[in-house]
């Protein structure tokens, strides 16, 4: 069974993991979702050779090299149950991107057929993580690290895979009732269920 892949992206605090879960839930028997840090935790706990190598990393607190985190994505988009799997929060850099697009371009049981950024401003998303009160000072420096390291590839994310006609941007500043709709049926649409 081919899978039908879709990429949910979005800043911090555009609400894109929580979109993908709502999805997942109202369509058990079509929709897997999936966030890369889970992937690689299940992959940890499931005792493979590949998921020790993974726990290698993590226990010393290293970033678990880019081959590993693509592998341990295809791994678990092959094991999938569901036709259809969402993966929120990546690719998070150019890198990650053409590794993705190389693992994909060599594996045809996996039809990448949407990247969906969740739109949301800057002024909303900071709003959203830290809240009316503005947090205390260092919370903020970690928003804004976060929203850096968000921003900083994102055009030529955007570019690559506008290319590909297959970015689709959707308003991220309404309800959530409204934003997963619409997601749900661009998923659907687009998957052809």
């Amino acid at each position: 069974m081919k899978k039908k892949l879709f990429l949910i992206i979005g800043a911090p605090g555009s609400g894109k993991t929580t979109d993908a879960e709502l999805i997942a839930q109202r369509n058990p028997d079509l929709v897997v979702h999936y966030s890369t840090g889970d992937l690689l935790r299940a992959e940890v706990a499931s005792g493979s050779e590949l998921g020790k190598e993974i726990a290698s990393y993590i226990d010393n607190g290293k970033l678990v090299p880019l081959n590993i985190v693509i592998n341990t994505i295809k791994s678990a988009i092959e094991k999938a149950d569901k036709p259809i799997v969402l993966i929120d929060g990546f690719p998070r850099s150019v890198e990650q991107m053409e590794a993705l697009d190389k693992m994909l371009k060599e594996n045809n049981d996996i039809d990448l057929v949407a990247v969906i950024e969740v739109v949301v401003s800057e002024d909303v998303a900071r709003e959203r993580v830290l809240g009316r009160a503005r947090g205390a000072d260092d919370n903020v420096e970690v928003f804004n690290n976060r929203m850096k390291v968000f921003l900083e590839p994102l055009t030529d994310i955007e570019k690559f895979y506008e290319s590909q006609g297959k970015l689709i941007k959707i308003n991220g500043e309404r309800t959530i009732e409204e934003i997963v709709d619409e997601m749900e049926k661009i998923v659907k649409e687009k998957a052809g269920v």
